[in-house]
């Protein structure tokens, strides 16, 4: 799968991510931090990526509409820290099946995964 890792996601997950047979970019090496939100987005829709992000601004099902794009991960963790995030994405990255998440909007939370698939595929 490929993917880019907002900002405010650990850049120090790209390894693991990458180890798990992933191909990982981020926003920092593409000197795309402090750009607006559309700008993170753009970029990554112009390469395919999926975008995993903690910005809750990227959680509305009317803006990024499944389907329309390559896939978007959104976590909302009750509980703060990097330690946490690292974590919880660790442990859903090595137990689902995240390629099947193509084009969908995802929402993580500290006990649920709620999938939002395009209309033609639920």
């Amino acid at each position: 799968m490929k993917i880019k890792l907002d900002e405010n996601i650990p850049i120090s997950l790209q390894p693991l991510l990458e180890g798990l047979g992933h191909n990982v970019d981020n926003v920092i090496v593409e000197n795309l931090i402090g750009l607006t939100d559309q700008a993170v987005w753009d970029a990554a829709q112009h390469t395919q990526r999926f975008l995993i992000t903690q910005d809750l601004d990227f959680s509305d099902i009317r803006r990024y509409l499944p389907g329309t794009h390559a896939g978007l991960l959104v976590m909302r963790l009750g509980k703060g820290g990097r330690n946490a995030l690292f974590q919880r994405l660790q442990q859903v990255f090595k137990e689902e099946d995240v390629e099947s998440w193509s084009g969908c909007l995802i929402i993580i939370t500290d006990r649920k995964i709620r999938i939002r698939k395009p209309a033609n595929t639920q």
